[in-house]
């Protein structure tokens, strides 16, 4: 690869997630602000929902009519256009809910896109892509420090800029920069143009003729379940902190993006040592550590356990998402790879966080009733739960993923995929 496309794809991958972890990480603590504390996690299953419709703009676009670069330009202009109108929407929730859905409708599939343009330029993924992604790793930590130290000096007094609709501005602002930029990438053209168009193509069924294994279904089942605890996570740890009263909620939990940019880098090494099972297995774990460590330093507010919770993350999305992308590209043909990464996008992003969303969301309502917040008790209860369901996902993994040597493997896949 050159140095110059490699740039010019960290470049991307930086503003991907920097775009993603400007309002993500915020975007509970501004709608308790604003009276809409009992619907937070709508914001958590509009991004599920367009997730699922991620697939329909890869597959019937990007693979088939249009250059890849051009398709996420354009989604990012308009992704910048309805984030910047979901401010003035706060005093009426449905309107606010339903302009968030639309920019997720425009950013959730970049997200298969961007994979898609990267994954298109490299020869050697596993040792590759992890250097690249990284970079959307730094992009995400950026964000959350600019929210919490620079952002906050305009927020007023006695505000914490999470409150404040600054970060959607800043993210509106960053789809702009990145729609714009897109059109700079490296052409990428249609891989599956003239092909026969049908749902069960653009959704990647019909990619499971080349994908199709008992080991792949086995992690396709992993990654769907996986995803509901982990919408408790990225819903409900910025309201913890808020009620735990920390004060840079966002530079906090960067801590987990810090983490992952050092597990990042060494990818490639623990790749060819561990496999993909132990891979996916240790990220598991992290979960279970993680939820179980905010579970137990919940009560007296023990900051190591807390701050650890978040670091593991780090572990968390490396070892299991990245592990998966690679996983998948190297069990792709160039024909398939836009459907393939839709698909992952469709069952971990899309339904696994929407079912998610709706039962952390349920869970928290219930511990919530009629009060304003949560008791640190109550936080303890709320995430045992999360950490169990993910004990019982990784035992299951373990037990049952078991991929044959015998199984064939495209001529691009590592020899660290045989466990």
């Amino acid at each position: 690869m050159k140095a110059t496309t490699r740039v010019q794809l960290s470049v991307l991958m930086f503003l991907e997630f920097f775009i993603w972890g400007a309002w993500y990480t915020t975007i509970g603590v501004y709608m308790t602000k604003h009276n809409m504390a009992s619907l937070s996690h709508w914001a958590f299953t509009v991004n599920p929902i367009a997730a699922i419709i991620a697939p329909f703009f890869i597959g019937l676009i990007a693979d088939r009519y249009f250059a890849t670069q051009k398709v996420l330009g354009t989604l990012h202009l308009l992704g910048a256009l309805f984030m910047l109108l979901t401010p003035s929407a706060s005093g009426n929730p449905l309107v606010f809910i339903l302009l968030l859905l639309a920019y997720n409708l425009c950013y959730m599939p970049t997200m298969g896109l961007a994979n898609t343009v990267c994954f298109s330029r490299m020869t050697d993924q596993e040792k590759q892509f992890p250097l690249i992604r990284v970079f959307g790793t730094i992009g995400w930590i950026v964000a959350g420090l600019i929210i919490s130290f620079v952002l906050v000096k305009f927020a007023g007094t006695g505000l914490k800029a999470e409150e404040t609709a600054m970060p959607l501005y800043m993210t509106a602002t960053a789809s702009l920069l990145l729609g714009l930029y897109s059109f700079t990438l490296p052409n990428t053209p249609p891989a599956g143009a003239g092909k026969r168009v049908s749902a069960r193509s653009i959704i990647g069924v019909d990619a499971f003729k080349q994908l199709g294994s008992p080991s792949f279904y086995i992690f396709l089942a992993a990654s769907f379940l996986i995803c509901i605890p982990l919408a408790a996570y990225y819903n409900f740890t910025q309201i913890f902190l808020d009620g735990a009263h920390y004060k840079n909620i966002a530079a906090t939990q960067t801590l987990g993006q810090v983490s992952e940019t050092g597990f990042m880098i060494l990818m490639p090494l623990l790749f060819a040592r561990l496999g993909v099972k132990w891979m996916l297995a240790a990220g598991m774990l992290a979960w279970v550590l993680r939820y179980a460590l905010f579970a137990l330093g919940a009560p007296e507010l023990v900051d190591w356990m807390i701050l650890t919770g978040i670091a593991l993350h780090g572990v968390c999305y490396d070892f299991f998402f990245v592990t998966g992308q690679i996983y998948v590209d190297t069990k792709s043909s160039p024909e398939i790879r836009g459907q393939a990464q839709g698909l992952i996008v469709f069952v971990t992003y899309g339904v696994g966080m929407l079912i998610g969303a709706q039962i952390a969301g349920a869970v928290y309502d219930s511990f919530l009733k009629d009060a304003k917040a949560l008791t640190l008790q109550q936080w303890q209860n709320f995430w045992w739960i999360p950490a169990i369901f993910a004990l019982v996902v990784l035992v299951l993994f373990v037990a049952f993923f078991h991929q044959k040597k015998t199984e064939q493997l495209t001529a691009k896949t590592p020899a660290a995929e045989l466990v």
